[in-house]
């Protein structure tokens, strides 16, 4: 069966994963997580790529991003991930891929999501035991939402800007949000969705966003369509 192109629609924010071929790592110390977020940034404003949020982790990256055109998202990954993998393999010595395949995406609910995509992507250092708390790990754009460092890359969500009438209001209410955390039933939400492609939002939202686009938001019922007989005609 051939696999579906990717739900990718302007102006909705996506929650996109890229990760290393065979769990292998993707940088090879600081100046290599530097580039990235270099190229982020070039390519983003580039294609017109509003970026939200970060984490950049061992093997793998999160992304939120919100496209402003068509095609942008998917012109911006590919530009990204191509100039990574030329500078990554030449400063290896090595050859051949990076990346596991192509990147996984999912296109999330703005109001029910957004915020805890965030929180999402700003505590996966700590589930991974990797630091105490999102505020200890310094490749990520949770030290940008809590007012201890600007970095060019961001643009904040109009929903960050809703949480308080001043930075410091803003900074403390989205600590808090971070801290308190997410569920599992969240957690386990977000990961799906994206590794598998299919929107994540309510039925009111995924049945909008299907008369918007061609490609299905959702999976269909598991099994085999119904086929339903023809009515038989009565002879005269």
């Amino acid at each position: 069966m051939a696999r579906l192109p990717r739900l990718t629609v302007t102006d909705y924010p996506h929650h996109v994963i890229l990760r290393g071929n065979n769990r292998q790592d993707i940088f090879a110390g600081d100046a290599d997580m530097r580039r990235v977020l270099k190229l982020l940034e070039e390519h983003s404003v580039v294609q017109g790529v509003d970026v939200h949020a970060y984490v950049l982790m061992s093997n793998h990256l999160h992304l939120l991003l919100t496209p402003r055109r068509e095609r942008a998202l998917p012109l911006m990954m590919q530009s990204v991930g191509r100039s990574y993998v030329r500078a990554f393999n030449l400063a290896q010595g090595r050859t051949g891929t990076l990346w596991e395949g192509r990147y996984r995406s999912t296109l999330i609910q703005t109001e029910r999501y957004l915020l805890t995509c965030m929180a999402y992507i700003d505590l996966n250092p700590v589930r991974a035991g990797m630091v105490n708390t999102p505020e200890d790990y310094p490749w990520s754009s949770h030290a940008h939402y809590i007012g201890r460092e600007q970095q060019s890359l961001i643009t904040p969500h109009a929903l960050y800007w809703e949480m308080g009438n001043t930075p410091f209001a803003r900074e403390a209410a989205y600590a808090n949000l971070v801290r308190a955390g997410i569920s599992g039933q969240q957690q386990r939400d977000l990961t799906g969705a994206t590794l598998r492609g299919w929107a994540l939002g309510d039925a009111v939202f995924l049945d909008e966003l299907e008369e918007q686009t061609p490609r299905r938001a959702r999976p269909g019922k598991a099994g085999r369509p119904v086929i339903h007989p023809s009515p038989i005609k009565s002879k005269m």
